[in-house]
């Protein structure tokens, strides 16, 4: 890990992401940096004055991760000598994550920390549902993807919006983007409408994304209907105890029928009991509802709402390693989601023998670290850091109309 810090880690990148300029400010200085430790060690208000600062203490301490937390009204560093009540989040990048083991109930080919390229487009789903949502219709422009390092994905959202939102006003965000609700106790976990009303504009723009996933990897790819513990989780959503009775006779007398012909029967039913009607039996709209809710219920983003939730929670940093697979915690195009795949990223491993098999002549004498620092453009991990530093640049550039606006208005 030491090599991978001193050689490869773009710590010049990082620096200037949080910072959002070149010259240090309070958006970094007064940053918290938690450090895992061998032997689970946690150091946490941990802060420093620039990029070289940073680097210098990862490569002192060597830690097998670290998390980046919020900008607070003092440096962490000083916090045991300032008032409590002097010390508190100030501001905070919006985040967001979601992992691959909230989808263990619906995913039938991988379960617990494994992932494939077949699951993980539940999450390729989960990123053009949400991308979406926040940009058009919430505005925000400054979104970092980051991969996990193993089975899931983070989100950083750097609009000064998103940084000064209060913890309520995140709780609010939050509500608004979270759909599915409940423990295992509870089967229906859509509850986005009153009645058969029809869905609301948000949720009615990400299911036009999401049903042609929902045919494609529930139902062809992931067959989840084709267990009996599949298709009866199926028919605790059906609204009509007539016709979950008529399913589940068809389907064990033939329970060998595919996720696709189950469905097709599902809906052959839903319009048979519509042209029924009848006192007590739901109406052909309750019945589009149930649909559509179980289309979601399967396919729908699932937050870990608590990460998002609050400004004082700490999130490993883009480019750390993970600890179990050795990847790297790589940025993520989210317009090319769908041709990610995990098992691609690079190792730790890897990249140092990639500057092995590359070596370049020995650096001058003297030359120290400084011969090191862009020793990552010789490695696979070029082309992310080249996204990340796209990334980095458009927020320079808003910094730079935003202080041009301020000297105006004077």
């Amino acid at each position: 890990m030491l090599a991978f810090y001193r050689r490869l880690f773009p710590f010049k990148s990082l620096f200037t992401w949080l910072n959002h300029e070149h010259v240090p400010t309070k958006l970094f200085t007064h940053r918290e940096f938690a450090f895992t430790l061998a032997g689970d060690v946690y150091l946490r208000y941990n802060s420093f004055s620039n990029a070289e600062e940073l680097k210098k203490q990862v490569c002192s301490l060597n830690p097998t991760r670290f998390e980046i937390g919020p900008v607070y009204s003092a440096r962490p560093r000083d916090k045991k000598t300032v008032r409590p009540a002097a010390f508190s989040p100030q501001l905070r990048e919006l985040v967001f994550d979601i992992d691959m083991t909230d989808y263990d109930p619906i995913r039938t080919c991988c379960s617990g920390a494994d992932i494939c390229q077949l699951c993980w487009t539940f999450i390729a789903a989960a990123v053009h549902v949400l991308d979406r949502a926040l940009r058009d219709q919430l505005g925000y422009r400054h979104l970092l993807w980051v991969y996990s390092g193993r089975r899931g994905i983070h989100l950083w959202i750097s609009d000064r919006e998103a940084l000064e939102l209060t913890d309520e006003q995140r709780r609010a965000l939050v509500g608004w983007l979270t759909v599915i609700q409940g423990g295992k106790e509870m089967h229906k976990k859509v509850n986005v409408r009153i009645g058969a009303k029809p869905l609301p504009p948000s949720i009615a723009s990400a299911y036009k994304i999401l049903e042609p996933v929902f045919h494609q990897l529930v139902l062809r790819e992931q067959n989840v209907f084709k267990s009996q513990e599949g298709w009866e989780a199926l028919l605790h959503l059906v609204p009509d105890s007539d016709v979950a009775e008529n399913l589940r006779d068809k389907w064990e007398d033939a329970p060998g029928r595919s996720s696709r012909e189950k469905w097709q029967n599902l809906e052959d039913e839903f319009a048979a009991a519509a042209k029924r009607g009848g006192k007590g039996r739901p109406s052909a709209a309750q019945l589009q509802a149930a649909k559509e809710d179980i289309i979601l219920q399967y396919t729908y983003p699932r937050l870990d709402a608590e990460v998002s939730k609050h400004r004082n929670h700490l999130l490993k940093s883009p480019f750390c390693v993970h600890p179990k697979t050795g990847r790297v915690c790589v940025p993520v195009d989210p317009r090319a989601i769908d041709a990610f795949d995990p098992a691609t990223v690079p190792t730790v491993a890897q990249l140092l023998r990639e500057l092995d098999e590359r070596a370049l002549p020995s650096a001058p004498e003297g030359a120290g670290e400084q011969g090191h620092h862009r020793d990552w453009e010789r490695t696979k991990l070029k082309s992310y850091v080249d996204l990340f530093d796209r990334h980095v640049q458009g927020l320079l550039e808003e910094t730079r109309k935003m202080k041009q606006k301020t000297d105006l208005s004077w």
